[in-house]
């Protein structure tokens, strides 16, 4: 096998521009899918670390609370117990922290925004220290009661500075309006489609704007050690609470806002429970994802069929070219097997110096582009929630992506290559090339 190798490897050196041409389409197609793969694995990270920070956990606990069956509130009661029961049976839990919830108006004495409120203890998420960049005003101030911060187009649409006084205004569960006066305490950089609507206040001050009790909170967000394993502590959670005597929502993967309407409609009143994930409170954005991995699919489904076809007819002239050798191999004694393999060989290693060279071409773009920091469009950044283009290179993935596309190529020549094995040796050695 390995005097066939050696055979192939010479074959490849001997017609060395008919190699380069076809090895370069191989490498091109591999460093494309894997810019593709890390473009997409890097758009993942990043609205992954921005959600799990902003608006969701891995894994949530969260819920509806209804006075009446037509009035429904994100609201979790008695959130304590829960967060003691699902820390004491749910080792696969890292680190978890209550959220309050809560859609208001933000009045300042220019204009006015409708806006998401999240209530939150921001001493006990260094997480969000990390995601958020303050362009102004100290996130430390955050701590104190009745402040906010806001994020700089919103900054902007409503004209005010830190130090700024504004007014949130909301219906309470009740259905009387509620108002509290707020300081500026921090604006932030935008960070895509969640900085567009999304405020934040100490989650006292949210307690106060919609007199609610100080064991209430909008959501309880689960951190797990392993997010591989968020299925499975979902379904966990979901079983657990439901044991525990809690009656919890069926399924639902949409973020909480969308499920008002099915709500309201329904017919109780009290607690229910919404067992969700950060992909299903996200749902309305992580499309882009799964558009961008389905045009990745296409271009390589795509290329791969005009490299077989280059690889087919390659090897159609190399088989014609190199009939009388392939006759006096099989005079010889070489069988037709053997001649197969030599030319499946062939195939192979063309096909895996080309992805090695494609893979290499495409990791140094992926490295480059991310250290280069390339800021993108801003309704780009609506989506990947960054204004910088972040790449990652997975070598699973992209070892995946070579074996691969070289998996490929060697099926391709399968067919050039049997008949080249059934050529009988004396009319191959009688053929004038």
């Amino acid at each position: 096998m390995f005097q066939l190798f050696l055979i192939a490897f010479r074959n490849l050196g001997t017609h060395r521009r008919r190699t380069l041409l076809l090895g370069g389409a191989i490498a091109g197609v591999t460093a494309l899918l894997v810019i593709l793969m890390g473009l997409s694995q890097g758009m993942e990270e990043t609205m992954l670390r921005s959600a799990t920070t902003l608006g969701t956990g891995h894994v949530n606990v969260a819920g509806f609370y209804k006075i009446t069956s037509g009035q429904a509130a994100p609201v979790v009661t008695a959130y304590p117990k829960i967060l003691e029961l699902v820390r004491k049976e749910v080792p696969e839990l890292d680190y978890a922290v209550q959220r309050g919830r809560g859609w208001a108006k933000l009045v300042s004495e220019k204009t006015s925004a409708q806006v998401g409120v999240g209530g939150i203890d921001v001493q006990d998420e260094p997480g969000f220290r990390q995601v958020l960049q303050v362009r102004s005003g100290s996130m430390d101030d955050l701590m104190q009661p009745n402040t906010v911060l806001i994020f700089e187009k919103q900054a902007k649409r409503l004209e005010v500075k830190v130090g700024d006084i504004v007014t949130i205004a909301a219906p309470t569960m009740r259905g009387t309006n509620n108002t509290v006066d707020v300081r500026v305490a921090a604006i932030a950089a935008d960070v895509g489609m969640m900085s567009d609507f999304n405020v934040y206040v100490p989650s006292q001050t949210l307690r106060a704007l919609y007199q609610l009790r100080d064991d209430s909170t909008g959501a309880i967000f689960l951190y797990l050690k392993d997010l591989k394993q968020m299925s499975q502590v979902q379904a966990k959670v979901r079983q657990l609470l439901t044991d525990a005597g809690y009656i919890v929502m069926d399924n639902d993967p949409r973020a909480f806002w969308f499920k008002f309407d099915v709500v309201n409609r329904e017919e109780w009143t009290g607690q229910k429970l919404d067992i969700t994930n950060w992909e299903d409170e996200m749902s309305f954005i992580t499309w882009t994802l799964k558009a961008l991995n389905g045009l990745t699919g296409i271009l390589t489904f795509v290329l791969l069929i005009i490299i077989g076809v280059g690889i087919m007819n390659t090897l159609w002239i190399a088989i014609r070219e190199r009939t009388r050798e392939i006759g006096t191999l099989r005079a010889i004694g070489m069988q037709r097997t053997r001649v197969m393999v030599m030319f499946l060989f062939e195939a192979m290693t063309l096909g895996a110096l080309g992805t090695l060279a494609g893979a290499l071409i495409g990791l140094v773009v992926c490295v480059s582009v991310d250290a280069a920091h390339v800021g993108v469009p801003e309704a780009a950044a609506m989506f990947i929630m960054s204004d910088r283009l972040h790449l990652v290179v997975n070598a699973g993935s992209t070892v995946g992506a070579m074996v691969f596309i070289t998996g490929c190529t060697t099926l391709i020549s399968l067919i050039p290559s049997f008949l080249a094995a059934r050529l009988k040796p004396v009319t191959a050695m009688h053929h004038i090339g």
